[in-house]
């Protein structure tokens, strides 16, 4: 369906952090499938748990005992820091978001349901990660959402205040928006909303879908603040590009989840938790490789003329205050791969195995084309 802009050009295999196309033309890779392909393309031991997998066992369904299921969220909980917590396995990060949804709600059983959210946040596009997305075309034409979203602004402490509802049971957010023009929120105001959430008994929900997995240099973005999110949401970067998601919460509110309150055909398959675990592992090896070149990424970046820089470790965002479409596609027939949105912002999301020489690669490309 007519769905998707998509670009005139067909990539049909990948090696490293560069794509191929269908003339055998060679492109590095700065949006890894909107940060998707943690560890770029054709990882050897990724490949192979993948190959091996699929020749043992692809899929069981849920009713019976699932051991990479526990191997998976076993490295999850590892990283957590409430070591008591759960997970919870589903296809993508908007289905982890509709599972974090209905956890918020389940826990007050019904006597608290409303949930604060914030403009230019993105987190999914079925009916209750939609309403949760403070985005008027995200909305457009699919109305009436649904009920029970309050809507303030980043980084903006008064606009939750003014949000805040006797039926408030939480508030959701990315610790730096993705899709609304990568917006990070600030350690003080995080702070605050963390000492909010204690002190009127509400769920704090941090969606990581964009952000978890090591991209920002931390394995949970979450642990560059003052906060101990209730519940986090991961997708994106943590298959590798294998489809999976996940909803992990702290102990306490993972027991509002009994049989019956949830489920999913598909998620959490021994072949999505067998890749999903060798991604985890292997990021945990990368993080200090992925601070330093994200420290280096920064450095560079900065040397550009653009409006503002923003972001974290390897997800950056150039606002340049006019429409990018042109720069997307200038740079793709020059080899580079990056992305728009916001309408403004040029976005990167490497893979997270990129060295300084890529960084030095993309910034000839990127520097030459915002000059001109």
């Amino acid at each position: 369906m007519n769905t998707y802009k998509r670009l005139p050009v067909k990539f049909v295999r990948g090696e490293g952090v560069y794509l191929y196309d269908e003339q055998g033309r060679r492109y590095l890779d700065f949006l890894s499938g909107i940060a998707v392909n943690s560890l770029g393309y054709s990882d050897p031991d990724l490949v192979h748990a993948i190959c091996q997998q699929a020749k043992e066992l692809l899929h069981v369904s849920n009713l019976f005992e699932n051991p990479w299921q526990e191997e998976l969220a076993g490295l999850l909980i590892d990283r957590f820091w409430d070591k008591g917590g759960k997970v919870f396995f589903a296809n993508s990060g908007t289905e982890a978001n509709e599972g974090a949804i209905k956890l918020a709600r389940k826990y007050f059983d019904g006597k608290r349901y409303r949930i604060i959210t914030f403009y230019k946040g993105f987190h999914g596009r079925t009916y209750g990660s939609m309403s949760a997305t403070a985005q008027e075309k995200i909305h457009k034409g699919f109305e009436p959402l649904l009920e029970g979203f309050d809507y303030a602004e980043l980084n903006n402490f008064d606009s939750v205040l003014k949000a805040l509802k006797k039926d408030t049971a939480g508030i959701m957010l990315e610790v730096i928006q993705g899709e609304g023009g990568v917006n990070p929120a600030t350690e003080e105001f995080l702070g605050k909303v963390g000492e909010l959430c204690k002190k009127e008994g509400l769920l704090l929900i941090v969606d990581e879908v964009q952000t978890g997995v090591g991209r920002t240099g931390r394995f949970y973005a979450y642990e560059h603040y003052p906060i101990k999110p209730d519940i986090v949401t991961l997708a994106k970067g943590l298959g590798g590009g294998v489809p999976i998601g996940a909803l992990i919460a702290s102990g306490e509110v993972a027991k509002a989840f009994v049989p019956g309150s949830h489920g999913s055909t598909f998620g959490g398959n021994p072949l999505a938790c067998k890749a999903a675990s060798v991604v985890v592992r292997k990021v945990i090896d990368l993080l200090p490789q992925i601070q330093r070149v994200g420290s280096y990424l920064e450095m560079r970046l900065r040397e550009l003329e653009v409006k503002e820089l923003r972001g974290k470790g390897l997800m950056w965002g150039l606002e340049l205050g006019r429409d990018c479409t042109h720069i997307v596609e200038k740079a793709l027939k020059m080899g580079l791969v990056v992305n728009c949105t916001a309408g403004s912002v040029i976005r990167l999301l490497p893979p997270l195995i990129i060295r300084e020489e890529h960084v030095d690669e993309a910034m000839e490309v990127l520097g030459r084309i915002i000059h001109e």
